[in-house]
C-alpha cells in the first residue's frame, strides 16, 4: 500500500507535529486546515487584539482562505480537487456563520458534492473561526 506524507510548500505550516495529508491506498486523508497564511501569523479575515485574541472576523474571508489552503493540500498530494469525497467543517459560531458558510462553500463544492460533517466547537487551535478536515479518494494506476 502507498503510504506517503504530504507537507505542502504552499499550505500554512502546522501548527503541531504532523503532516498536511497522507495517502493510504487510494485514499487522501487531509489534516486539519484553517484559513492561517503561510510564513507569517496572519489570517485572512481576522482582527486580533495586541494579546492575540479575536477582536472582530469576516467568515467569508476566512472560508475563502481556508478552501485555498485545502486546495493547495489536495494538489500538492496528487490529487484533483473533484477527488474530495468527504469534508468535516468545524466553526467556532454555528449560529452566526452557517450561512455565510454555505454560500462560500457552494461556491468551492458546488458541482462536487462531497459528504459534509459540520459541527460547532468551542475553540480551534489558532484564534480562527473555521477549519476543514477533508478525505480524498484518488486512486492511482
Amino acid at each position: 500500500m502507498n503510504n506517503s506524507v504530504t507537507d505542502s510548500e504552499r499550505a500554512p505550516e502546522p501548527v503541531g507535529p504532523y503532516p498536511h495529508a497522507r495517502r493510504a491506498g487510494d485514499f487522501i486523508f487531509l489534516s486539519g486546515v484553517g484559513p492561517r497564511s503561510r510564513g507569517t501569523k496572519e489570517i485572512p479575515g481576522v482582527t486580533l487584539s495586541p494579546e492575540g485574541n479575536i477582536v472582530d472576523y469576516c467568515i467569508e474571508t476566512q472560508c475563502r482562505s481556508c478552501f485555498e489552503n485545502v486546495q493547495k493540500v489536495v494538489e500538492d498530494s496528487g490529487a484533483r480537487w473533484d477527488e474530495v469525497v468527504d469534508v468535516a467543517v468545524y466553526l467556532t459560531d454555528m449560529k452566526k456563520d452557517f450561512a455565510a458558510f454555505n454560500k462560500v462553500y457552494e461556491e468551492y463544492f458546488g458541482e462536487i458534492r462531497p459528504c459534509r460533517t459540520t459541527v460547532e466547537v468551542g475553540a480551534l487551535p489558532t484564534p480562527i473561526a473555521v477549519e476543514l478536515k477533508v478525505i480524498v479518494h484518488a486512486p492511482r494506476g
